[in-house]
Parts: structure tokens; sequence; C-alpha cells
């Protein structure tokens, strides 16, 4: 019993993370339709961005605020800049741009700080709290906290703000919304960044487990995708229960099913998604789109 409860401890910290990228996920789509394969790349640069705050001086609560400033600006920049040209495209389009726009940023980090593999402080203390035989890091318990929180402030913005009201008017019909008033151009942009700063987050808290180097995110992102995919795309609280139930299914599958190990551990996420997509395509979570004829 106290080697299963260590499992799902370290499940539910290796999801935290996949539902940290797969909430920023959500948001984009939530709000343009999109969804952005360059997301993982995005949360990448913001942890490079925070490494190098750290380099020059900076405590680590101190350059995570500077991170998470830089990094919803630089979202809401990359949604004028290269999104709304191509606003209305077909799909495809707009795939092609977000796949193009991950091998951009990926390139342009190894540009910048070199592909070579660094080492990112931790900003949790060492050590964990024992219960019997079972133990939590310091490490997880902070994750799952921070995700909390992340929650916590999303559900606040959209619950009891204008702006959280504007957003969710813009999310459900786009067209209504500028009718009303509404300056659909400048909310689409806010949820770009929005989404920017929670995957900046889910880069700063990877980089300590993953070591910081521009190819880190790449296997988060399936997970988050398919968190996303298993909780719903256009629901932020789907997002992170899919999350946290992907990152239970990988350990135990790891653990206690032989032949999948560590090494097979990647196609659990494939898994998941494609049975959601045969069985329930909106997700968990999610609605199910119906068309009148």
């Amino acid at each position: 019993m106290a080697e299963l409860l260590q499992q799902l401890i370290g499940g539910l910290s290796a999801g935290a993370l996949y539902a940290g990228l797969a909430l920023a996920l959500v948001l984009i789509y939530r709000f343009t339709g999109i969804v952005n394969f360059a997301q993982g790349e995005l949360a990448m640069f913001s942890a490079f961005l925070a490494w190098q705050f750290i380099e020059g001086g900076m405590s680590f609560w101190l350059a995570l605020i500077a991170t998470l400033a830089v990094s919803f600006a630089g979202g809401m920049l990359i949604e004028r800049v290269v999104i709304r040209p191509v606003e209305g495209a077909p799909e495809l389009t707009l795939v092609i741009v977000t796949v193009g726009l991950s091998f951009f940023i990926n390139a342009a980090a190894g540009w910048i700080w070199s592909f070579q593999v660094k080492s990112f402080p931790d900003p949790f203390p060492a050590g964990a709290v024992r219960v019997g035989g079972v133990s939590a890091g310091y490490n997880s318990l902070g994750v799952l906290a921070v995700v909390g929180v992340i929650m916590g402030v999303l559900y606040l913005l959209f619950r009891y703000t204008k702006i959280g009201l504007a957003m969710r008017a813009v999310a459900a019909d786009p067209r209504s919304a500028r009718l009303v008033g509404i300056r659909v151009g400048v909310v689409l942009a806010l949820g770009w960044g929005l989404a920017a700063l929670v995957g900046a987050v889910s880069g700063v808290l990877s980089a300590p487990l993953l070591f910081l180097e521009p190819n880190m995110m790449g296997g988060v992102l399936i997970y988050a995708f398919a968190a996303a995919t298993l909780g719903g795309f256009d629901s932020p609280g789907g997002a992170v229960a899919g999350g946290l139930i992907v990152g239970l299914a990988e350990t135990l599958a790891g653990a206690y099913i032989g032949f999948i190990g560590t090494e097979l551990k990647i196609g659990v996420p494939l898994v998941v998604i494609l049975t959601v997509l045969l069985v329930r395509p909106q997700g968990l979570f999610g609605r199910a789109v119906v068309e009148r004829v």
C-alpha cells in the first residue's frame, strides 16, 4: 500500500506539470479556436528567460515575476504579428503557422543560449514530508500548490472581473461580442498573453526536473495534448483534471505493467488521445458541438 501511495504522489506531481501546459493550450483554443503546437516552445523560451534573469543576479521569485511579465507581453505580440494576419484562414494554415512558430522559437533559443544542457535552480527546498512509509517531496507539493493557485486565480478572473466576462463572451461568440462593443482583437491578444503566462509557469517548474535545453518541453507537450484531449479542449478545469489523470496513468503503467516500464511510458498519452477521440471526442468535461443543418 505504501508503494502504491508513493506512486500516486509521483503521478500527481508529474500530472500537475502536464496540467499547467494543457491549461495554456485550452486557453488559446477557447479564445481563438487554434490548437497551438508552439505552446511547449513558448514555455521553454520563458524558462530560458528566467534562467537568464537569475544568472544576471535576480532572486528566483523576482526572476519569475519578470519572466511572467515578458511572457505575457510576448504572447500578445505573437497574436498580433503572427496569428492575426491569418485569422479566419483554413485550419491547416493555422496548424502550419503554429508548427512553424515552434521551429522558429526552438532555433532562436538554441542560437541565443546554445543547445547545451544547463542546470536550473529548484525554487522549493530539498527534502520531503514523511507520513508512515510514504514521502512527498517539497518539490512535488510545491508544483501541485502552484497549479492549484493558478486555477483559483483564473476562476476568479473569469468569474468576477469585467475582463473575464469579456473573455467569456468572446469565447462563446466573437461576432455577438463585437456587436455589444467588446474589442475582440484586444481580448484575443489578452488570451494569448494569458496562455503564454500560464505556459511560462509550466516551463519554469519543469526546468529543474528536466534540465534546461531547447528541446526539453517536447515530451511534456505530448502529455499536455493528451490531458487537454481527455479533459476537453474547451474546459480549463478539464485540462487540469486531464493532466492529473494522465500523470497518474503514466506513472502507474510504468510501475505496474511490466512490458511498458520507463521506455514505453511515452505511449500512454498516445493511447489516451486515441481512446478519447474514438469514444468521446469532446473529452470528459467538454461540450459536444451541435450543428443545425
